[in-house]
């Protein structure tokens, strides 16, 4: 078993200028994820549960603490290795399906592998393989605007996965869907990301959702809480999923 942690955050403090007041969203938040693990993030409306995903993702850095990938600093990588690590390590699921229109189902799959310069036959396969996966061979040569929202949102998660990374971050993955599609997807993500050994932070409102996961914690005070329990003053402690 590989004894370094997927995603881990220490202390990780993050506020943002709003009205001319500062909000602190987090507020020395501790997590430990093992490899392999699927973690859900509840909370309300923002408290932080999107913040923490970018600041996994390298789309932000902290104001105080440490944020580490697979064992890298993420917070203190220069903004070209952040992009590098994205593209080769972080799959990203977000509500809005993020499909280009003017790329067929099949061209947006290889996207990720493009800027990479590895659209190569067997990446192709690999492609088309999660097309099927997803159920949605048949539309490789459709456009997204022929696709329903549960259609795209499967796009996506074949999208997210299909460079082969170590750990998906989902944003709020469910939250344009209606509860079938919504169902659909979970499920999906959950097989997908199982089989292929890869870490899942997957960020939501749905108790629904989180109970697909391995286990869930809820944002409180910019701290991260086990889902069953209520805060309290020793809430900063580090939060361990393994």
């Amino acid at each position: 078993m590989n004894a370094t942690p997927a995603v881990e955050l220490r202390g990780v403090e993050r506020s943002f200028e709003e009205g001319g007041v500062r909000r602190q969203v987090l507020a020395g938040a501790n997590l430990t994820v093992a490899v392999g693990r699927a973690v859900a993030l509840l909370g309300r409306s923002g408290s932080g549960k999107s913040t923490l995903l970018h600041l996994v993702g390298g789309l932000d850095r902290p104001d105080a603490g440490a944020v580490l990938l697979e064992g890298v600093r993420v917070d203190r990588l220069s903004e070209r290795d952040r992009t590098l690590l994205r593209r080769r390590r972080i799959g990203f699921v977000f509500q809005s399906f993020d499909l280009l229109p003017t790329l067929t189902v099949l061209e947006n799959l290889l996207l990720p592998l493009e800027l990479e310069r590895r659209a190569r036959p067997a990446d192709r396969e690999r492609a088309r393989g999660l097309l099927a996966e997803v159920g949605l061979l048949e539309r490789a040569d459709t456009f997204p605007d022929r696709l329903s929202g549960g259609e795209q949102q499967r796009v996506a998660l074949a999208r997210a996965l299909v460079h082969e990374p170590a750990v998906i971050l989902a944003d709020e993955p469910t939250g344009n869907l209606d509860r079938d599609n919504a169902d659909t997807v979970l499920r999906l993500l959950a097989k997908l990301v199982k089989e292929r050994g890869a870490t899942l932070l997957v960020a939501t409102h749905s108790r629904e959702a989180a109970a697909a996961q391995d286990c869930a914690y809820e944002l409180v005070g910019g701290l991260l809480q086990p889902l069953d329990r209520a805060p309290s003053a020793a809430s900063g402690a580090a939060v361990n999923v393994s």
